[in-house]
């Protein structure tokens, strides 16, 4: 091949002595074989033997041997680059491989490692942990709730079977209204959305328990406002989860949501599209967190009158919706007999504008939410945390009252 015969051509032609008087030298072959030639003698001359004959013969083929291993060596290293770099260097040359650099970066043990890697290590390792933990409560938890509400949906299935929703059932019945699970009116009319719901709120409201409990324990030992700060946001993203739940009954039985019965009688008292008055809760709040500094003052007063405006406002579109609704059932399609294609109309007409309700109660759940995020926004993180601890005493005070007067000592009545 031409690169092997260039390799062979380049190394030096050497001319052995064997015979004194007939010259031999070594020359590549075209196929890259080495040749011994021969010079020629004269015709008729002589070739006496020296007496160096046999050190002479020996040395030239020691120098064929080496020109060979030579020859072996380049082709190798042409056809085998990698396997002439880990092979040996043949004697008499100079290899120069450095040796593949190895990283034992992933193989590292865990005493190499240095603290700041073993401490991120070791709460990786907790947080997963918690984390396994508080999904499997979150699991026993939902499957408690799936319990409880296959047990109120049978009861509330055998209820209807006695007859206990319809003692008068009328027109309604006769035509397979309460075969179907519909309640309409009656004791303990729930849906399965509302009574979901009340389950919900009733973990809800053990979580809250907790997390107050945790709040006021860490403003008592007065830690730094780092600390505070993360009691504080976990209170503020367990009341935006109560949203996520009221959403759902929105969707599901908005009748249910904003009529209270899942709220102590006490609190029904007080209550505004299914929550609180957030102008109200502004209101209540100015004495647990003076002293206030004058840009406080200011942001504060201007929350409370934007959440006035914003709840008259809704207060307004939800009597205009009342009255609406009103002025739609009552109509002589519901006289009789009536007219089935226009009592029908009056229906469809009547949903519609239910449909209006769930928007105004989505409304007063969205004035809620950014009223307490704004509220963090304006004051300092320990004002706050006093901010939150008020509301829940609030509450809880008014649950207590319903308590009491439940429980309160009546007179006898008389024959």
């Amino acid at each position: 091949m031409p690169h092997q015969r260039a390799a062979f051509q380049a190394l030096p032609h050497k001319t052995l002595n064997i015979f004194p008087s007939q010259p031999m030298h070594v020359e590549p072959s075209p196929k890259g074989e080495i040749s011994l030639v021969l010079s020629p003698a004269p015709v008729g001359s002589k070739q006496p033997r020296s007496p160096d004959h046999h050190h002479h013969q020996q040395a030239a083929m020691e120098e064929l041997a080496g020109s060979r291993r030579q020859q072996e060596h380049l082709h190798l290293q042409h056809h085998q680059p990698f396997a002439a770099a880990a092979e040996p260097a043949a004697p008499g040359m100079i290899k120069d491989v450095k040796p593949l650099a190895k990283d034992h970066r992933r193989g590292t043990s865990t005493a190499e490692r240095d603290p700041k890697t073993l401490r991120r290590l070791a709460q990786n390792r907790e947080a997963a942990r918690k984390s396994r933990l508080r999904k499997k409560a979150y699991i026993q938890q939902l499957e408690s709730s799936r319990i409880r509400l296959a047990q109120l949906e049978q009861e509330l299935h055998t209820a209807r079977a006695q007859g206990v929703f319809f003692p008068n059932s009328g027109i309604l019945a006769d035509q397979g209204v309460a075969g179907k699970g519909v309640p309409i009116g009656g004791i303990d009319g729930l849906s399965s959305e509302a009574a979901m719901f009340d389950v919900e709120y009733g973990r809800w409201q053990e979580e809250h328990y907790r997390l107050m409990y945790e709040l006021r324990a860490a403003l008592q030992q007065h830690l730094p406002e780092g600390e505070l700060q993360m009691y504080v946001e976990s209170c503020l993203a367990h009341h935006d989860e109560m949203v996520g739940i009221k959403e759902g009954a929105i969707k599901g039985d908005v009748f249910h949501l904003i009529s209270g019965v899942w709220r102590s009688p006490a609190e029904r008292c007080f209550l505004w599209l299914g929550g609180f008055r957030p102008s109200e809760v502004i209101k209540m709040l100015l004495s647990h967190v003076e002293p206030l500094t004058e840009q406080q003052i200011v942001g504060v007063y201007g929350l409370q009158q934007s959440a006035l405006e914003t709840e008259e406002a809704l207060s307004q579109g939800l009597e205009a919706l009342y009255q609406s609704l009103s002025d739609t059932v009552v109509s002589d399609a519901l006289s009789c007999p009536s007219n089935v294609s226009n009592y029908m109309g009056q229906m469809a007409v009547a949903m519609n504008k239910l449909s209006t309700l769930e928007g105004f109660v989505r409304q007063a759940e969205n004035l809620r939410q950014q009223t307490l995020h704004r509220l963090h926004q304006v004051l300092t993180t320990r004002q706050m945390a006093r901010s939150l601890l008020a509301v829940s005493d609030y509450f809880h005070r008014l649950r207590t009252l319903s308590s009491l007067w439940v429980t309160r000592p009546r007179a006898p009545q008389e024959q």
